[in-house]
């Protein structure tokens, strides 16, 4: 067999030159990769860009495909622009589904590239030259994710990249955003270039939906003689924050959340329900519903009859799930920031008949703000042991008003004071777990000069790959603040269990079936080897000062930091 032909010239410009060109042209900052054996021309890449200085994102080494892609969404939201992820051909991007899904469902911009068995068996650059190569193809290697991308394609030539890099970008970030994934041969990303890359133009993205002028005239006329109206919400983007904030007082109408993801309103404003929304929807007389996936669960719960339930959002009926029967009376398509602005001019003309009534709904649900600060205050007050809400509020405490806190399970928002947003991000809907960590460590790099903590489950701890991620924080100086809540379980997982079969069997044993994490492996000694600062906590009365310690460490010193907090609930 006559050996592959070798590249007419080793230093006559590449394809894969032009792919790395194209994505810095559009923004982005980073390029997370775990590679593989379909990688050669792109290492080649970067090695030439750092000799020439050429345009290039900064390539980031990552251990694990699925810490790589929460890596990616973490600084997405750190920096509102998409980021790039690349991975090796299937084998890769099957361990990128469970974040992958997080993105998805998190309608979150990142450009998942993955290589490709090379096509060609012999007689290209770039044939196969592995045994590997012939095992890992597949007759439709995009079909594992198709489901959670919005657009994918295969390369097929070099003069393709500039096109296709283009078009993943619009399509990603065009309302409602998410990922999508490109597969690389070697053949076309190795070819040689007649000249070095030039610039790639990137597209213009279209606006959001814009409200309709009507159907917002018809919710603010159903505000306006409403008695008893209620917002709810699920993930909201840190423009819509001060609109809410300006409607829900000027109209005195609470705020609450199934399942907060961000800080949609900050804890101190007198609307501000948090998560008491069952007692507020079972009264409510018209309940807007804005970019909430779920409402609210409707075996538990459900507006009373007569309720008009509004949803309003950039895709309000969230078409990509493929079952969802909220009812509704009125729909709304529209960026949030855009729908609240145009809902509060329309209101405007009708406050002075509304007056007496706002007033009367302002002062009920002052006394009821008054009471239920206080019902806060008692659940995280600290007790024999460490409780969710105590913990919760030491960490808010603890970390202050700038830090950015990803949150996988264990903090109840309800008892951490946030009052900026963009400081507080939750694991998606989708619940893929392993995210908390390396959306932190994504944060981080994106963010240098911000304490990034991440609240991590026991279970979520292990599931992100917790080696992994410690080396990340060690290897790219990422000092960030991991704090785990320990009990020893999946709480998710017994809940689920508890909420079916309380008085079965499954109940006598208090649901800890397959949900047990017995033993505790021993996370400070797995954290110290690598670099951390290390606490272990036990006791209530010692968790402020460990946390001070935690964040000292990694504030002052640029140290990362794991806190252990032994817990109960």
């Amino acid at each position: 067999m006559a050996p592959d032909p070798i590249s007419p010239s080793e230093r006559a410009p590449i394809a894969a030159e032009a792919f790395l060109r194209a994505l810095a042209d559009h923004g982005v900052d980073f390029f997370f990769a775990n590679p593989g054996t379909d990688f050669p021309p792109v290492i080649e890449a970067f090695s030439r860009a750092r000799t020439t200085n050429a345009k290039a994102p900064r390539p980031i080494l990552v251990p694990h495909e699925n810490l790589a892609v929460a890596m990616a969404h973490g600084a997405y939201l750190m920096t509102g622009r998409p980021q790039a992820v690349m991975v090796h051909v299937n084998v890769g991007t099957a361990n990128t589904v469970n974040n992958l899904a997080n993105l998805s469902r998190d309608r979150v911009p990142v450009i998942l590239a993955a290589g490709r068995t090379p096509i060609t068996e012999q007689g290209s650059f770039g044939s196969r030259n592995r045994p590997i190569h012939w095992a890992q193809e597949m007759f439709d290697q995009a079909s594992m994710v198709r489901e959670l991308v919005k657009w994918d394609y295969e390369l097929r030539t070099p003069a393709q990249i500039g096109d296709v890099v283009a078009r993943a970008f619009e399509v990603a970030m065009t309302s409602p955003r998410g990922p999508v994934y490109l597969m690389l041969p070697r053949e076309p990303l190795s070819a040689a270039l007649a000249e070095p890359p030039g610039r790639t133009e990137p597209r213009p993205i279209a606006a959001p939906p814009y409200p309709d002028p009507r159907a917002t005239a018809q919710l603010a006329e159903w505000i306006a003689v409403a008695e008893r109206p209620l917002i709810i919400v699920g993930a909201l983007p840190s423009a819509a924050a001060e609109p809410l904030a300006q409607l829900a007082d000027r109209w005195a109408i609470p705020v609450a959340s199934l399942s907060a993801r961000t800080v949609s309103l900050r804890s101190s404003h007198p609307m501000q329900f948090g998560s008491a929304l069952g007692p507020l929807l079972a009264e409510s007389d018209l309940a807007i519903v804005l970019e909430a996936d779920v409402p609210w669960i409707p075996s538990l719960q459900h507006p009373p009859g007569g309720c008009r339930v509004v949803h309003v959002g950039e895709d309000p009926v969230f078409a990509r799930y493929p079952m969802r029967s909220f009812p509704a009376d009125l729909v709304i398509a529209a960026g949030p920031a855009a729908a609240l602005s145009n809902l509060a001019s329309a209101l405007e003309a009708r406050i002075p008949g509304a007056g007496s009534r706002i007033a009367s709904r302002r002062e009920r649900l002052g006394a009821r703000m008054h009471a239920r600060r206080g019902q806060l205050a008692t659940d995280s007050a600290p007790g024999e042991h460490i409780s969710s809400a105590y913990f919760s509020r030491a960490i808010g405490e603890a970390v202050g008003a700038d830090a950015v806190i990803f949150n996988e399970y264990p903090l109840m928002l309800d008892h951490c004071a946030r009052e900026r947003t963009d400081t507080y991000f939750a694991l998606s809907p989708a619940g893929g777990l392993g995210w908390g960590f390396g959306a932190a460590l994504g944060a981080k790099l994106a963010a240098p000069d911000k304490l990034i903590v991440a609240t991590l489950g026991d279970g979520a701890y292990l599931f992100g790959n917790p080696t992994v991620s410690h080396w990340v924080a060690q290897a790219h100086a990422l000092p960030v603040l991991a704090v785990i809540f320990n009990n020893s379980r999946y709480g998710a997982v017994r809940r689920a269990t508890l909420s079916m079969f309380k008085d079965g069997a499954a109940g006598e044993d208090d649901g800890r079936g397959l949900a047990g994490l017995d033993p505790s492996p021993d996370y400070d000694a797995l954290a110290g080897i690598q670099g951390a600062h290390v606490e272990r906590v036990e006791r209530p009365a010692d968790l402020p000062a460990a946390l001070a310690r935690a964040r000292d460490a990694v504030v002052a010193h640029q140290r990362q930091a794991l806190v252990n907090v032994i817990c109960r609930d």
